[in-house]
């Protein structure tokens, strides 16, 4: 059951077990430059505002009723990160995130089921956020929205027909056996308690392009393949869309256009560096890592 709370997409599987649920929200940040650099994570401006599409039927394009799930406005050029909530229980999710179809750990084409090798999901927890395609191990390029059809999306340079955009989320609960046995050895279970520029125009359809380098560990499965269960998988779409849309489809105002870097150092707002915990790491993706960044593409 996937429900939409207070701007967080909450999946929850009462069939599999009481405390199997997993919140993931889509947090604006700053984008931080493409200058080979790699930056912590820049300062957070809260989450997205979303709704479901079904709620607005009359309103939405015909495909994404087809396709289902919420949508949230977005800047061309803005950034975001994914972020999990897993409430006190802690109960383990993994966690498959791809945009426009692309699989944002190792750029494969979607598919429904787990991959372990190479890794194709997230654990949560450890994994408390994702801020981009990992690219190499220890470093992400940050998630950038572009709209289709300038080819700067990750599904444009590798979809034979780029179509999708958006978001795909798609979350695994722990078998509740696995997770009763974990619980009742602290000591095993420890292993999840460690861890500038002005807007462009609007564009209704949006995906995500790769952005500068920010240093963020995708941590490996600590549990195993064997322990998700892969038959109460739950997915949604999200689509991302621009102002106009947005207004026209819910008639709430967008949120305000993030701030430039030089408004960040005015303020004298510090950036975030998260300390991890020392879980083994993704690698990242060889596909990736050959993709064009937006600025690359600009330099043309």
């Amino acid at each position: 059951m996937i429900e939409l709370m207070n701007d967080s997409l909450c999946f929850s599987f009462p069939q599999v077990h009481p405390d199997a649920k997993l919140e993931i929200s889509f947090i604006r940040t700053l984008r931080i430059p493409d200058d080979g650099a790699a930056y912590p994570d820049p300062p957070r401006l809260g989450a997205f505002p979303m709704v479901h599409v079904d709620d607005y039927e009359n309103s939405v394009p015909a495909q994404w009723l087809e396709w289902g799930g919420v949508m949230l406005p977005m800047y061309q050029s803005e950034a975001l990160l994914v972020q999990f909530g897993f409430g006190k229980t802690r109960y383990p999710f993994a966690v498959k995130l791809a945009a426009g179809k692309i699989n944002a750990l190792t750029g494969d084409a979607w598919s429904n089921d787990l991959t372990p090798y190479p890794q194709d999901y997230a654990v949560s927890p450890p994994q408390e956020e994702i801020s981009g395609y990992c690219v190499g191990r220890g470093v992400v390029r940050q998630f950038i929205a572009m709209p289709l059809g300038l080819g700067s999306t990750a599904e444009e340079q590798l979809a034979d027909n780029p179509k999708y955009g958006g978001v795909q989320v798609c979350a695994y609960p722990m078998k509740a056996e696995e997770f009763e046995r974990f619980s009742k050895s602290p000591d095993e279970f420890e292993v999840m308690s460690g861890v500038n520029e002005e807007q462009a125009p609007f564009h209704a359809k949006m995906g995500l392009g790769l952005g500068g380098l920010l240093g963020q560990d995708v941590k490996l499965d600590p549990f195993g393949y064997d322990v998700w269960d892969r038959q109460n998988r739950s997915r949604c779409f999200v689509h991302l869309t621009d102002s106009a849309l947005w207004t026209a489809v819910t008639g709430q105002d967008p949120p305000a256009a993030p701030p430039r870097a030089m408004h960040y150092n005015l303020a004298g707002l510090p950036y975030h560096e998260e300390i991890y915990a020392p879980t083994p790491v993704h690698e990242g993706s060889r596909i990736l890592g050959k993709l064009r960044t937006i600025e690359a593409q600009a330099g043309d």
